[in-house]
């Protein structure tokens, strides 16, 4: 028996013991993610009395998705995985979730109504197909509720359909806030209640990576609720309708991507100009030259989209803004999906455009002078994110091989508000825009 290890050796004798050049190339590579992309129309029926006899309010919603064992993106809520297993049917997470407070369009700067409420959510996969969810959520003056949810998810060819049934319990602070106004003059008090949704969304897969999304609920307001003096309906209904770009369902996720991870480091300069003018090299120089510093990470998700050659990332970032003469120091946090184009000649270099949500927690000089002249009660800190950048390869630039991972580009980083399409970005028209150049490090 002693001769059976020697002549295992001997069969394959042109296979080494890996490396650890090898480990470390194998540890690089990213196999495709779950993710998608979506832009949605929200439109909602107002339950409240209004004198104007307005019936519905809409709203634009861009909407990221992205799901792995640690963190998750699913449109209107995003979170943390604290506790998850394969063996095990319970999971625990820490959610956001985006909440719509559904007035007349005209008094939501003012009001300040939709807002974003955090928690924790107890998960209870029943089956493959249904699923029971247990949450307790506040907003960010302690007003709490908590859900429970059951949901199932159902699919037949290009259709998947998810319905779901939600009783929610509103504590007294929370009905009387968001049911009797209670923070205004003039406002209801109003007491604990139970209220019921029921609800579906479809996804259709049109061709590829082109999916078109649908969804539609119905609450019944709870008896305290509903006697309130600002509330007329009993219903309310809400529709979504829109379109995204997801994982084609036709085709098996790649193992191994192209793209690798990358680090940014940028920083940039405050400019009063909107993005056509920078466009146009049309730019103007903030007085006060306010400015910022950002770090983003890049997370491969794909390296293709319809069969194209594109690069597409999830991209968390932290911004810091510095303190000037006019304003002080504040953080502004950023979630996106970033695609890149690249061009081979005569060196390789890139095209990237960034689309998704910006969080700051205070409203910089530059975004709240260009609000003050437009009439707007409130500025709002959280919007819609966009970033342009062209970048260049350095080992390319050089003829260095060893620089081939690095990049040095330039950036726009814009915040807006998407022309008060979008109640969840306070309904105003306006923004930000920094000119920005960074250096970026796949790894």
């Amino acid at each position: 028996m002693g001769l059976c290890l020697p002549a295992v050796a001997d069969s394959e004798p042109n296979k080494r013991p890996a490396t650890e050049a090898d480990k470390t190339v194998e540890s690089t590579v990213m196999a495709e993610q779950e993710w998608g992309i979506a832009a949605m129309t929200r439109i909602a029926t107002i339950p409240y009395d209004d004198p104007n006899g307005t019936d519905t309010v809409g709203s634009f919603v861009p909407m990221l998705f992205f799901e792995n064992d640690y963190v998750f993106f699913r449109g209107t809520e995003f979170g943390a995985h604290v506790y998850k297993s394969e063996e095990k049917p319970l999971e625990l997470n820490a959610i956001a979730r985006m909440r719509f407070v559904d007035i007349p369009a005209s008094l939501q700067n003012g009001y300040e109504g939709d807002t974003g409420d955090i928690g924790a959510q107890l998960t209870y996969h029943i089956n493959e197909t249904w699923t029971a969810d247990f949450e307790f959520m506040s907003d960010s003056r302690f007003n709490w509720h908590s859900n429970a949810t059951i949901g199932g998810v159902f699919e037949s060819g290009d259709w998947e359909l998810k319905p779901t049934a939600t009783l929610r319990y509103k504590s007294e602070d929370f009905n009387s806030v968001y049911y009797g106004f209670s923070n205004y003059e003039g406002g209801y008090h109003v007491d604990a209640g139970i209220d019921a949704t029921v609800g579906i969304e479809a996804r259709y897969h049109v061709i590829s990576n082109l999916y078109l999304l649908g969804s539609t609920a119905v609450t019944r307001l709870d008896e305290n609720a509903y006697e309130s003096e600002a509330v007329q309906d009993r219903y309310q209904g809400e529709f979504y309708l829109g379109f995204g770009f997801f994982n084609d369902r036709d085709k098996a996720p790649k193992s191994e991507l192209s793209n690798k991870r990358y680090i940014r480091v940028a920083h940039g300069w405050a400019t009063p100009s909107n993005i056509g003018e920078i466009i146009k090299f049309n730019t103007r120089t903030d007085e006060y030259n306010n400015q910022l510093s950002s770090v983003f990470y890049g997370h491969p998700l794909t390296d293709e989209l319809f069969g194209f050659p594109l690069d597409i990332y999830l991209t968390p970032g932290l911004v810091h803004h510095w303190s000037s003469d006019v304003q002080s120091s504040s953080t502004e946090y950023v979630a996106a999906i970033k695609a890149y184009y690249t061009v081979n000649w005569p060196v390789k270099w890139r095209f990237g455009v960034a689309e998704g949500l910006s969080y700051i927690d205070s409203i910089t000089y530059i975004e709240g002078s260009e609000l003050e002249g437009k009439g707007y009660e409130k500025p709002s800190k959280l919007l819609n994110y966009l970033d342009f950048s062209f970048d260049v390869n350095i080992g390319d630039l050089f003829n260095k091989n060893d620089l081939n991972n690095m990049w040095l580009g330039y950036s726009i980083h814009h915040r807006s508000a998407i022309f008060e399409k979008s109640s969840q970005y306070g309904r105003i028209k306006g923004g930000s825009n920094y000119n920005t150049i960074y250096l970026q490090f796949d790894f």
